[in-house]
């Protein structure tokens, strides 16, 4: 498939909070999914730990981010309140854990659930 090795980050699992407050910077400023990929190689390509502020910059850099202002992102108070109403909305919505995929109102939970929200979001059978 052209995929590069898996490598669980150490140590495993981790918080991902300083990683997350970046995604919710740069999808404020047109850049969230380029940062999300590059978030998700450094983690399970390169085996990087994205509690580490310095792993999560290597990621930014990799989407042609400035550092100061992705920390600046990271820190403000406006980056948290939206993380935070992001989770809370989610959590409203039924999400308990990771991976959820939502397509429309149904909810996948879990690796296992995958091929069938790949499913339903082609309109075939969800089961």
């Amino acid at each position: 498939y052209g995929l590069q090795p898996f490598r669980w980050p150490e140590p495993w699992p981790t918080s991902t909070l300083p990683a997350m407050r970046a995604a919710v910077f740069c999808q404020q400023i047109g850049r969230g999914v380029a940062f999300s990929l590059a978030a998700f190689r450094q983690a399970f390509a390169g085996g990087r730990d994205l509690s580490v502020v310095d792993n999560v910059l290597i990621a930014a850099a990799a989407c042609e981010l400035h550092p100061n202002a992705v920390v600046k992102g990271i820190e403000s108070k406006a980056t948290k309140e939206r993380l935070r109403a992001a989770t809370a909305a989610a959590y409203e919505r039924g999400v308990r854990g990771v991976p959820t995929v939502a397509v429309g109102d149904d909810l996948f939970w879990g690796d296992d659930s995958l091929e069938a929200a790949a499913a339903a979001f082609a309109g075939g059978s969800a089961s």
